[in-house]
């Protein structure tokens, strides 16, 4: 039992990444108590408006169109530590802004819209960098141990986060909510300063970083697979940050705390889904990323037409835990198929991909919800995502790709051949 837990949590084991951890689950619970603040503030300055909550999500995602590429160029350019101290700091001053403009009774919806787009600013050059960064910590032995582990915490801090934000937001208000949110950036600062290990860019100074040799690594065929997937499934799938809170109160009719109380239960899926994915020690096969797609897709689209509350609690736990383990194969699958030195570049383009594709697809739930309900929004996303996912296995099926691996071994195929199953 003890070595089980042990191999669970092995990467835990480095010292600065054990620092890294503590110091994201206090900023993260921090920022998932932001966003059910933020959507309760937008919804109350609205009327309920979804198109406005879409506005909100749509401009925090867009500058990740723009800048997120140029991101990852710094990161494999510049010293990461120093990127994510500056882009925390940053952040904070953001948050703290916003706070004082609500607590002293001034924020009108245009604030919210500034402060949303400035944001994703931020996190265009913070998301790649962050990402990046865990390899560095840890090497690639421990990358997917690691990687699973960051995405158990940022669920940890999920579930947490909104739980205490609905309560807060009921005891307390909006605006301290929001000024907590501000305070918990301090911990991933003062966990980044107290590293010890040497941190770096993987070029030597001299060395050409361009985007487009990240673009090019991307375009092997056993990743543009994961990385389409991606997009369309976060185009039509990945909209619950919209669609959470109009599922909340559109059809259920909740307030505040059972606001959060379904974000948490999403939340506490996804963790299962990140805890489970730790055990995983080498690159996901193609057949995995398309069965993750499928299961998604299958249990957005039950949520959608759940009848009852107790029984859309229950899909939304499978439904979170079936999107963590989806993109976390994904993740592995395109991290995984790169080298060190391009993983900032091409992890950007999986984070552009990724994020990117929720402006566009926040605008259209959004609208679609305003005029069907937001039922729909869920049952559309999750039959697309069906869709996508056989669609992936069935090109998985009839092509085959070359891989070439991390550590710089012998070149391997992506698939086994023809009759004999693929190692996840």
């Amino acid at each position: 039992m003890s070595a089980a837990v042990g191999g669970v949590f092995r990467s835990l084991r480095v010292r600065d990444f054990r620092l890294f951890v503590l110091g994201q689950i206090v900023s993260v619970a921090g920022t998932w108590m932001m966003v059910v603040a933020q959507d309760w503030l937008v919804l109350g300055l609205t009327g309920g408006s979804a198109s406005a909550l879409g506005t909100v999500t749509a401009l925090q995602f867009a500058p990740v169109l723009l800048l997120t590429l140029y991101g990852g160029r710094l990161a494999d350019r510049y010293d990461k530590r120093a990127l994510l101290t500056a882009a925390n700091v940053l952040s904070c001053g953001l948050a703290l802004a916003l706070a004082v403009l609500v607590v002293t009774g001034g924020v009108r919806l245009w604030h919210v819209y500034v402060f949303a787009c400035a944001l994703g600013v931020v996190n265009s050059f913070e998301v790649p960098a962050r990402m990046a960064f865990v390899g560095e910590l840890v090497g690639s032995d421990l990358l997917p141990n690691a990687s699973a582990l960051s995405a158990a915490y940022f669920n940890v801090a999920r579930v947490v986060g909104p739980a205490l934000s609905g309560l807060l937001i009921s005891a307390a208000g909006v605006g301290r909510v929001m000024l907590l949110n501000a305070a918990s950036y301090a911990a991933t600062v003062v966990a980044l300063r107290l590293m010890r290990g040497r941190t770096g860019p993987e070029h030597k100074r001299g060395d050409r970083v361009r985007i487009r040799d990240g673009l090019r690594a991307a375009g092997r065929f056993d990743l543009v697979v994961p990385l389409t997937l991606v997009a369309v499934i976060g185009l039509f799938g990945l909209n619950f940050q919209l669609t959470l809170p109009l599922l909340a109160t559109q059809v259920h009719h909740a307030g505040a705390s059972t606001f959060g109380v379904v974000t948490a239960v999403f939340a506490a899926g996804s963790l299962v889904a990140a805890l489970a994915t730790t055990v995983r020690s080498g690159r996901p096969s193609a057949r995995l990323v398309a069965g993750g797609a499928v299961a998604f897709g299958v249990l957005e689209t039950a949520v959608g037409v759940a009848s009852s509350y107790p029984l859309s609690l229950v899909l939304l736990f499978l439904t979170g835990g079936a999107t963590i383990f989806f993109v976390q194969a994904a993740n592995h699958r395109v991290q995984l198929g790169v080298p060190p030195e391009l993983r900032g570049r091409v992890l950007a383009l999986y984070t552009l991909i990724l994020q990117g594709s929720t402006p566009l697809g926040a605008l259209l739930v959004g609208a679609l919800a305003d005029h069907w309900g937001v039922r729909w929004g869920f049952v559309i996303g999750g039959l697309v995502s069906l869709a996508a996912g056989v669609g992936a296995a069935v090109a998985g099926r009839r092509a085959g790709a070359v891989a070439v691996p991390v550590d710089g071994g012998p070149r391997e195929r992506d698939r086994e051949p023809s009759g004999e199953r693929a190692r996840p």
